[in-house]
C-alpha cells in the first residue's frame, strides 16, 4: 500500500505546510485503513448508515477535486459529482477497484499540493467553476478551503476506523490488517450516504 506518512514535524511553523503535511498524513491513513481488506469487505457496509469502504474511497478522491480543481481554481471537470448516484448517495461501480480508488486519491493529494504550491492561503477561488459570479456568500480562501478538505478526510477516517475494526479488529491511525489496539489505547486512532456532509 506504499510508505507510510507521518505527521508533519512539531518544529513546523508554515501554516501551508501544516495544512500540506497533514493532508498527506490522513490520505495515507485512510489507505492503510482499507490495507489487505478482501473485496467483498470493500463492498459491503457493517454499520446502519450504508455506506462501503469502497464508496468512502471514492467520495474523498471526488472530494477533494471539487474543492480544489473544480472549486479554487474554477476548472471544468466532465462529473464533479461522480461518487453519487443519481439520489446523491454514495456509489461504487463493479470497475471501482482499492487499487483504482487509491491511486485517484494520490493523484488528487498531487493536484492539491500543485495548486496550493501557486497560490497564497489567502487567495480567493475564482468564480466559473463550483461557485458563480453571483454567488451570495463569500468565496472561499484557499486557508478555509484546505482546511475544510482537511476535516473531511480526519472524519472520515474515524469513521473508517470504526468500520475496520467491527470488521476484524484492527484499530489505529497507521494500522492495517495485522495490527491490533485497545479502545482508547496508545494504538489507537482515532460529505450523502454516509455521515451527514457539505459536498
Amino acid at each position: 500500500m506504499g510508505t507510510v506518512v507521518h505527521k508533519p514535524g512539531r518544529e513546523l511553523g508554515d501554516p501551508k505546510e501544516l495544512l500540506l503535511g497533514f493532508l498527506d498524513y490522513y490520505r495515507s491513513v485512510v489507505i492503510r485503513k482499507v490495507a489487505g481488506l478482501p473485496d467483498a469487505e470493500l463492498r459491503a457496509s457493517r454499520l446502519p448508515s450504508g455506506w462501503t469502504p469502497l464508496e468512502l474511497l471514492k467520495h474523498l478522491a471526488y472530494m477533494e477535486r471539487r474543492w480544489l480543481c473544480w472549486g479554487f481554481r474554477a476548472e471544468q471537470l466532465p462529473d464533479p459529482h461522480g461518487d453519487e448516484d443519481q439520489a446523491g448517495r454514495w456509489h461504487a461501480g463493479p470497475g471501482d477497484t482499492a487499487a483504482s480508488l487509491i491511486a485517484a486519491l494520490r493523484a488528487a493529494g498531487e493536484q492539491t499540493r500543485a495548486i496550493a504550491s501557486a497560490a497564497e492561503l489567502t487567495d480567493v477561488s475564482a468564480p466559473g467553476g463550483r461557485f458563480r459570479d453571483d454567488d451570495p456568500r463569500p468565496l472561499p480562501t484557499l486557508a478555509w478551503i484546505l482546511t475544510y478538505v482537511l476535516q473531511e478526510y480526519a472524519r472520515h477516517a474515524g469513521h473508517l476506523d470504526v468500520a475496520r475494526e467491527v470488521i476484524d479488529g484492527a484499530t489505529g491511525e497507521l494500522s492495517g490488517s495485522s495490527a491490533r489496539g485497545k479502545p482508547g489505547g496508545r494504538a489507537s486512532g482515532r460529505e450523502g450516504a454516509g455521515p451527514t456532509m457539505m459536498r
